[in-house]
């Protein structure tokens, strides 16, 4: 019987962990997201820049990053 118990108060707690785990992730990935639309919705509505505009300036990164290091 206790080694019943010990498994049922092991498997609560895992599963509490578990939950407030993917609770915080959740939490972080809606924030972050939330955040994007905001820059991006300012960023079109100030000064015009579209979205695609925007994409394609993070798509070119790794290829600018890599010209200023040839340098």
């Amino acid at each position: 019987m206790p080694i019943n118990l010990i498994v049922l108060v092991s498997s609560l707690f895992i599963t509490w962990l578990v939950f407030n785990w993917t609770t915080k992730v959740v939490k972080t990935s809606v924030t972050t997201a939330f955040m994007i639309i905001v820059i991006v919705m300012t960023l079109q509505i100030t000064l015009g820049i579209s979205p695609q505009q925007l994409w394609n300036q993070i798509l070119s990164f790794p290829k600018i990053i890599q010209e200023v290091f040839d340098k």
